[in-house]
């Protein structure tokens, strides 16, 4: 894509004590970026423009009043700038309200820019939920918050890596409440819901495994009564409906299984479960798909990492494939396509 033709991308700068500006300023020197979309950071323009300075880059940053100013220029990185970092005091590599603050700032104002169509998809660097609390967020994370903005109740996280999408039946809740979640009612909802939604986004009669909750799933009730008393009617019952679910396939195989092309995408039952097999496959290739919003969002598929913010050592790739996906996911509403 060229030109005008190219969609507005906001990449939000995240967490401005973490990674966030710097992997946000190492991903808009990559020319693969700019063939696809025209990109733009929500961020803080005098902490870019400094962050890029201590990494040596040869960028310039250009001030924007709005994302449809945008021109996707290589070398030439757009900002709009909330003016929110006192980059004087910020303390690198730190927790604390002002950073999360800003970091709120930030994804609120996209996501007012990408409802009124300034944009058509947002990729978000990563925020501390530590620092969000400190700041007043009554929302846990990233897509608790985008979803309320956005008036969605029940958004769906797609994971994308090597092909391979993961969705998640529970996503931040503490593992005893995760298991207790696994019923039958719920999970036939959540099946059909992500037959849909692999539907609408190019996939044609979608085959969806669901992972098993315990080892083997269950040895046929040796190891557990969850795949015999809830998994197992769920997935027949929606089978009865048309819906192309099978499983439960144990949770030591399905994701390898799914990589390899046996099935479209896996229901994960719990967060780490899913995280765990697509971040060891390819932690810097995941990225993470919110559904069901009124836009496109993809995000990094990691922390603040403060423990190497401001050394210049991050890797940005998750970043780029997050922007890469957004462009795809525009241009063909399909992220294999």
């Amino acid at each position: 894509m060229t030109g005008n033709k190219r969609p507005t991308i906001i990449i939000t700068m995240g967490d401005p004590a973490g990674i966030g500006p710097e992997i946000a300023v190492k991903a808009l020197s990559n020319p693969a970026i700019y063939s696809l979309c025209r990109p733009l950071i929500v961020g803080d323009f005098n902490l870019l423009q400094k962050t890029a300075k201590h990494l040596k880059l040869n960028q310039k940053f250009r001030r924007l009043d709005s994302p449809r100013n945008a021109k996707g220029e290589l070398g030439i990185i757009d900002v709009v700038d909330l003016k929110n970092v006192d980059i004087k005091t910020l303390k690198i590599g730190t927790i604390s309200a002002e950073a999360g603050r800003a970091s709120l700032d930030y994804v609120e104002k996209a996501v007012a820019y990408a409802l009124r169509g300034d944009a058509q998809a947002i990729v978000t660097a990563p925020i501390n939920k530590k620092a969000i609390q400190e700041a007043g967020s009554r929302h846990i994370g990233h897509t608790e918050l985008i979803a309320a903005l956005s008036g969605v109740n029940e958004p769906l996280t797609m994971f994308w890596v090597r092909g391979a999408r993961i969705f998640f039946l529970t996503r931040h809740l503490p593992l005893k409440e995760a298991l207790k979640a696994v019923r039958k009612e719920r999970l036939m909802d959540a099946i059909i819901h992500v037959d849909g939604v692999l539907r609408q986004i190019g996939v044609v009669d979608p085959r969806l495994a669901v992972a098993a909750l315990n080892p083997h799933a269950s040895d046929g009730g040796l190891l557990g009564e969850e795949e015999a008393r809830e998994i197992i009617p769920a997935i027949k019952a929606v089978r009865a409906r048309g819906v192309n679910a099978c499983g439960p396939i144990p949770a030591d195989s399905v994701f390898h299984l799914a990589v390899e092309g046996r099935y479209d995408a896996v229901l994960s039952l719990y967060h780490d479960q899913g995280h765990i097999a697509a971040k060891t496959l390819d932690f810097y290739g995941t990225v993470s798909v919110t559904l069901d919003l009124p836009f496109i969002r993809t995000s990094v598929d990691h922390g603040t990492a403060h423990e190497i913010a401001g050394k210049g050592i991050a890797n940005p790739k998750s970043l780029e494939e997050a922007v890469k996906l957004a462009s795809r996911l525009l241009s063909s509403r399909s992220p294999t396509s």
